[in-house]
Formats: C-alpha cells, structure tokens, sequence
C-alpha cells in the first residue's frame, strides 16, 4: 500500500496469525478484500435465479431460498437428482479502490471450488478449475476496473463432466464404471477431482455438489507475500537434539534480501539467517535448531500425557525494518512406523512409535459429517471429536474416499491428542493416469501436505483406500493380458507420483501407498501383494457378516486393524423428522430405500437372530423401534467382540500369528440419517456401539473369551506403568440378582502396553464350583482388582449362552426416576430393576444428550446414571421423553 498511515492486518488461518505491518516500510504491505457472503445463483437456462451463500454449494442455496425441501427428506435424493445434471453459475459484484489497484500484484484466490468451472470478471475468462482440493489463484490486476467488478463462477454438471472425461478414455475402461444400484448414484466419480462419495456410497446419498465451498478473496501486495508458514519438528535421536524445519512459501514480485529471524522464547531458542526471495512462488526451507538445554515438552496421543505447544515467531527484516512477522503454534512430537521382523512369526510388524513409545492405537474412520460441507459447523466437528475423545479413542483414520477436512478438524486433533492416519482422496477404484490428471493431483498434493504437515496429530500419510487390494484381489474382473496396464497405472499415480511428492514435501512421517496393505510387503512385491489382506504384514480390512460375529475364532489375528464392523440403524428420533408413519416398518420402501448396502437390512437380522429373539410386537411402530434397538444391540456387541480381540492380542503370537497393534472400527460417524456402520448417529446421538466403546477403548480393560472350553481372563493395559491385578469373577443365575458365587484370582504382574492372562478355568468346574448352575440358567460378569482391592477399569460380562437360550430371563420392569443436579443441563436417573436385565438402553428421545452409562448389564435391583444434557432442558421434560428398553422387553 502506498500511505504512510500506520495500520496492521491480520490474517488468521490454519492456525496461524500473520501480521504485517503496513507502515514500517512503505511498499511492503498487503491488503486483502474478503468475497464472501451473498452472491447471486441461477441454473443455465435461467428459470431458477436466487441468493447464494459462499461459502456454500448450490444445494444449500436452494434448500435455504425455499426452492427445494430438506434434501435428506424421504426419498428427496432422487427427486433432487436433476440439481446435479444442470450447470450453474454463482455472481457477485464488488468495488476495487484505486489504492488496491495500484498494488504490483492483484491475486483472485479461491480456496475451493466444487469443482469444475470457469471464472469470469468483467467478461473474460481468467482460469478454470477441475479439482476440488486445490487452492486457485489467477492474477487480476490489469482487468479490474474503477468502479464494479463483475465476478462470475460457471459451474459445469460434475456428473456429464465425468461421464465426458471417461468418453475421452477411449484406449481402455477405468473402472468401476458405475456404483452398484442399490446405492442410487452416479457414475465415473474416478474422473474427477471432487469428493468420491457425493456420488454416493454403501453408507451414503448421492448429492454431487456444486459450489464455491471455501473462501473466495483478493489479495494485493507490492513486493512479495507470505502464503503459508509450516513448521515440521524432527528430532535426532543420537545427539538427543530436536530442530525445527520452517517452511516460508513466499510470493515475491521482485528479488528480496531478507534477514529471517526465527525464535522460540519459551525454548531460549533464535536464529537468523540471511535468504534471498525470488520471484514467483517460492518454498523457503530453514532450520531452527533448538537450544539443548532448553526441556522440550512432548506431545502425546489421548491417556499416554499432555500436549504442550510452543509459540515460534517468524520476522523478517530488510536493513532495519521490519517488513514481516508470522506466529504459529509447534508441537515437539516424533512418530515412527516399525515394520521388522518378529520373533516366532514370519513378515513384519506394524505398529505406531510416538516419542520412541510403541501406542495401540484405538479409534474409527472419519467420513464427511455432512452431504454439504457448508453444514459442517465448528460445534459439529468439536461434538464428533470430543465423542471420540469420551469413548477412550486416540485414533482416527481420516478415510479416502471424502474430503481432505478443514483447518479446524486437525486443530482440535492436535489439542485432543487424536491422532490421524491421513488418507489421500482415493478410494475403490482405478484412476486414469493422463498427464492432466496426474499434474492437478501433484498440485492437490503438495497443497495438502503443505497446509497439513505442521499437525503433529497427523502420523502417517496414506495414498489410497482399497485399491491395492481392489487390483491384487481383481474386484473389477480386469483380463490377466491387460493387468499390467493396470499395474502400471498404479504405481504411476500412487507411487512415482503421489508418494515421491509427500516423500519431497514431508520428511517427518512415514507414507503407506494404500490401505489394507503389506507396508514394505507390499513394497517388495511391486506395491502389490499377492494378497495384502495377509496378516502377517501391515494393515487389515475385515468385514464378515454370514458369520458369527461373537465367535473371536472368525476374525484374522492381524498385526493391524484398520477397518472392520457391523451396521445397526439409528435411532427412532433420528429417523422421525426425515420420514412419515407409513415408513415406520422394517420392509417398508423407505427402509429399503435408505439401505445402500446389498442385503444389508437382512443381513443385520440375520445376525441378530443368532443370539436374540427377534421383535414380535402386534404394534407395527413398536417393531420396527424395537428392530432399530436390537440392531444396535447386534452391531455394538459384535464390534466389542472384534475389538476386544484385537486388544488382547497384541503380546502375544499364536501360529505365527499376532502383535496387534491397531483397533480402528468402521466408522464413527454419519453423513445423513440411515443405516449404517457408524457408532454416532447423524445429529451426534450415540448408538449404543459408541457407549460400549467407552468400556472396550478403557486403559485398563477385562476382556473374557472361552478356548477349549476353559474360559480366559485377560488384563490389557495401555498405561506407562505395571500393574499387579487380579480378577474377579462372579456366577449370577438369568433369574437373580444375587450372585450365586464369586471367585478370585491370585494378583499377577501386568506390564504397562500389554495384554496378560490373569484368569484361566475349565467353564464346567466353574459352574460346579457354583452348585446350582449350567450355561443355560447362568452368565458371569468379571472385572479387575490391584492389590489394594479397587477396581481398575470397567466391568465386563461373558453369556454362557446365546441369550434366546437363556433360561429364566424375565422382564425386569424398569423403573426410572429422575432428578436434577446441575440446573438445565445435568440429570440423575435412578433405575430400579426387577431382575437381570440385558443391554438396558435408556433413550431421551429428541432431549440432545449422553448418559454416563447406556445399554449395560444390570445385575442389581438398583443403578444410577448420570445424564448430561446437549441443550436446556428439566426434569420433567426428560423424564417425559425418556425411554428405558431391556432384552425381554422386545419379545
């Protein structure tokens, strides 16, 4: 700017404040004109013409104008499938002042488009974009005009650009051409840039958005710019020494000599070094090494310790003055990925060193929040995340088929101490590899690694979901004379391309080119394995849904779990305000419309029906409430199954087989309201999946399993110290609540991060033991006892039958009474049972909340809970809405 008065901007983004003081030197300012807010918005013939919201997409717009319904409505995502085969084009007008004009550089700079369009002002085409993931910016300066500038935005059909792009593919088919047709999609998502799921998925509608869904802005400056600061902390382990690895990425008008100084008061740590900027974009790497007698704080993932962070500030000096400073925040955190050799088993190892401490990591996958990513709020992201923060995770793996998350997703993360297995947004498919393609990914790429590597909470990069073992295990019927092409393809875009990019940006992290895979496995078989579901190496996949899901035989002795799961449907109050009474039935068209998994519906009761009397109601709507809850006791009882089985192998190998490291469970959360894996419902209710996962992600957990008919106690523990722990096992008959025996074990040594055997008996000398009992009439429940006789972590249960078997379970008649603690927002609810009642779920209905406890055991004639509410509410109207449901009281 050219005024000599004195002023200051501040940019915040990513974490980071950038101020740049505009009367220090003239000349050296910059002056930033935001473009967001109201637009206007019309499809290509003209017939609809509205307001618009940017950030925003096209279909927002339109549910928020009246035009359209709640696209989540019924069956509302066909009706609105036509938005999506239309053009649109968003308009703004704006004024560009003589002083922003008269800058030597005028930028246009759009943070997000979805996806492909061209950008107009005043008449002329400035640029296109075709990827969804890359920032844009298009110099402006010599077509701005006194007066209003006319911006406009036309934004091609992303479902006919992508059907066009796979016509122009004419050498040989990328598939999978289409998505399979219960899922109700579009085809060719492989051709484009955008978000893979909005043309749909198993667990998802297809709303192929249309949008400017990031901020739309210029900037002006006159000498050079300061675009992003990232800072990577690397740590030398022999010289015990940490630095950290500042990165400038600088836009220069002109050649500038700058002294850089980089300090970190809180670490006695500065430096100063003389660079030169050139012109153009340019990626200005230093290295601040950090004063050896300074103690660095560590960060650490949920339950292993704190996460401090450090202030580095970054000024720039000319001579004298000071003509830039930038602050941001840096973590001292290192990560390692060990794949070596194990002893008694063939392959490698595979599991997560965080500050030289091997970490189970504990957590789900992350799928978009919402259709629309303008919907995703702040309050969103903190519920999800502070859910899995509650439910003992300190892992999320970020899943490839969606979109790279906002700035403040990864924020929280970092503050949380969850940690992120990063997927590239690739996922089951081929992808084409012509130079066009592979260039926007580069650019995507380096982008992404460039906004996102100062996250500690980040610990591996990934390139693909699935699609390693999408070509090892030929889901696309490829011919074998034409695999190679395929081969080749692949390792093109993940390896030479996507890998060597991350490889050159991001030193600090390990990269895996897909998940499942074989890691260095896969790496020695030509990034393809032969089978990269072996468990003997990397990462598994695992999905069963014919087979017993109670049964710990049926799942893989994996060194590493990072999807498995089971679907339920969620609750009733979720699904009311999206459907009507004629849709409250199990085979009703609106269930199997919202079911996009083949036979998923069938295949859920199914499973149930192993274990449970299925719901015999002569109500209807009782039936189909009581279906959604029997569901969700399936789904939460066979992910604790699987869970608990990951866990408590993790020291130990059985033929070869063994060292699980890693328990992620397919998924956290929910991008509409629908059936599937999730533990979170759509809206942030939680499934009673979520509330097990409390107990089964606990630090130090019992877990109980029957081998050889004897049945096993084991303690895992994730704490940094040694516990001496005993086991506690009581025999309850299905008709009492007094136990009928207890038994004890001897204390015995646990090592902090393992899993040890602490209880070991014969089933039937148990029973014996207890006089009157058989697996039909009993069930046990167990938890663990330090040498002081306090319990350390939940308490567990083991069915000696599948509960339909069970003899004299009655209905328990549950009573609940609730009472206020703190005023509007946190409750007691005190239960009052008959008899044992099983998976006894407490339901508030439309009251936003989470209970302390919900779908447990209950073994004694009183219990109480504690409720906290998500909004203000009393005791009346919670009481009113609240809903107490056991097993028996569904048939």
């Amino acid at each position: 700017m050219s005024n000599n008065r004195p002023s200051t901007l501040i940019l915040h983004g990513n974490g980071i404040v950038l101020c740049w003081f505009l009367a220090v030197l003239p000349g050296f300012g910059s002056e930033t004109v935001n473009l967001i807010g109201k637009w206007s918005l019309s499809n290509s013939d003209g017939s609809v013409f509205l307001g618009a919201e940017v950030p925003g997409c096209v279909h927002s717009a339109l549910r928020q104008q009246g035009f359209i319904k709640d696209p989540y409505y019924r069956f509302n995502d066909v009706s609105y499938r036509w938005i999506a085969f239309d053009n649109w084009t968003y308009t703004t007008t704006f004024n560009a002042s003589a002083q922003l004009r008269a800058n030597q550089r005028v930028l246009l700079v759009f943070d997000g488009v979805d996806t492909v369009a061209s950008i107009w002002l005043n008449g002329i085409v400035i640029g296109k974009t075709d990827n969804m993931f890359r920032k844009y910016d298009f110099a402006v300066r010599d077509l701005l005009s006194d007066g209003d500038n006319v911006l406009k935005v036309s934004l091609s059909s992303p479902v006919l650009y992508a059907s066009e792009q796979r016509k122009a593919h004419s050498a040989y088919r990328v598939p999978p051409e289409c998505p399979p047709d219960v899922q109700k999609g579009e085809c060719h998502v492989n051709f484009i840039r955008k978000e893979q799921s909005s043309f749909s998925w198993d667990w998802g509608p297809s709303f192929p958005t249309m949008g400017l869904w990031k901020g739309v802005r210029l900037e002006a400056f006159d000498v050079l710019q300061l675009i992003r600061v990232s800072s990577v902390p690397l740590h030398n382990l022999s010289l015990s020494q940490w630095r950290v690895q500042v990165e400038l990425l600088v836009d220069a008008v002109q050649t500038t000599n700058v002294q850089v100084a980089f300090s970190m008061p809180e670490l006695d740590s500065e430096q100063i070094l003389p660079t030169q900027f050139l012109p153009g974009k340019t990626r200005n790497i230093f290295t601040l090494n950090i004063n050896t007698s300074s103690h660095v704080k560590l960060w650490w993932p949920n339950g292993h310790g704190e996460r401090p962070s450090y202030r580095l500030t970054v000024r720039g000096f000319q001579g004298r003055f000071l003509i830039l400073e930038a602050e941001s925040k840096v973590y001292f955190r290192s990560v390692e990925l060990v794949q070596e050799p194990v002893l008694g088993s063939p392959g490698l190892s595979f599991y997560f060193r965080i500050n030289g401490k091997p970490i189970f990591l504990k957590g789900s996958n992350w799928i978009p929040a919402h259709s629309f990513q303008d919907r995703v709020s702040p309050a969103v992201l903190r519920n999800l995340l502070r859910s899995a923060v509650q439910a003992n995770m300190n892992a999320l793996r970020v899943w490839g088929g969606g979109v790279y998350e906002q700035d403040l997703f990864y924020s929280l993360c970092d503050e949380m101490g969850i940690m992120v297995w990063q997927d590239f947004m690739f996922a089951c498919a081929m992808y084409p590899t012509e130079e066009d393609f592979m260039q926007t990914v580069r650019d995507e790429v380096v982008q992404q690694v460039q906004r996102l590597k100062s996250h500690p909470c980040i610990i591996t990069w990934s390139g693909n979901n699935e699609n390693e073992a999408a070509l090892a295990t030929d889901w696309f019927d490829i011919p074998a004379s034409q695999r190679p092409t395929y081969l080749r393809d692949y390792v093109a875009l993940y390896v030479d391309n996507i890998r060597a990019v991350v490889q050159e940006e991001d030193q600090s992290r390990p990269f895996l080119v897909s998940s499942p895979t074989n890691g260095a496995g896969s790496e020695r078989q030509g990034w393809v394995a032969a089978d990269p579901y072996d468990p003997h190496y990397g990462d598994t996949h695992f999905y069963s849904y014919s087979l017993d899901c109670w049964d710990w035989r049926t799942f893989p002795r994996t060194r590493f779990a990072s999807e498995y799961g089971f679907q339920s449907w969620p609750s009733f109050s979720t699904l009311k305000p999206v459907s009507i009474p004629e849709d409250w039935s199990y085979d009703s068209n609106f269930s199997s419309h919202r079911q996009h998994h083949e036979d998923g519906n069938q295949q859920m009761l199914r499973q149930a029906a192993l274990h449970f009397h299925l719901p015999d109601s002569t109500d209807p709507t009782k039936t189909f409430v009581d279906t959604l809850y029997i569901t969700q006791v399936m789904q939460a009882q066979c992910v604790k199954a699987q869970t608990e089985f990951y866990r408590r192998s993790q020291s130990e190998i059985i033929e070869g087989k063994g060292r699980t490291m890693g328990a992620l469970y397919w998924q956290l959360n929910d991008v509409w309201p629908a059936p599937s894996w999730s533990s979170i419902e759509f809206g942030g209710k939680w499934k009673m999946l979520h509330y097990f996962a409390q107990n089964f992600f606990a630090a130090v957990l019992p877990v109980g399993f029957e081998d050889g008919g004897a049945l096993f106690v084991y303690a895992v523990s994730d704490l940094s110290h040694d516990l001496k722990l005993a086991a506690v096992v009581s025999v309850y008959s299905w008709s009492s609540l007094e136990p009928v025996c207890t038994l004890k074990s001897d204390a015995v040594p646990v090592t902090g991060g393992s899993a040890a055997t602490v209880f070991q008996q014969p089933v039937s000398a148990l029973l014996a033991a207890c006089g009157n009992c058989t697996r039909l009439t009993c069930l046990l429940t167990f938890h663990l006892e330090d040498g002081g006789g306090g319990q350390q972590g939940p308490a567990n249960h083991h069915f000696l039958c599948k509960p339909k078997d069970a003899r004299g379970l009655q209905r328990p008649n549950i009573t609940a009474t609730v009472r206020q603690l703190q005023a509007g927002y946190v409750f007691g609810v005190a239960l009052r049972s008959a008899s044992v009642a099983a998976f006894v779920w407490l339901d508030a209905g439309d009251v936003p909340g989470r209970f302390s406890s919900n779908g447990f055991l209950m073994v004694t004639r009183n219990r109480t809970v504690v409720f906290h509410a998500g909004r203000h509410t009393g005791a009346a109207e919670l009481a009113g809405s609240l809903v107490v449901t056991s097993l028996r009281d569904v048939y």
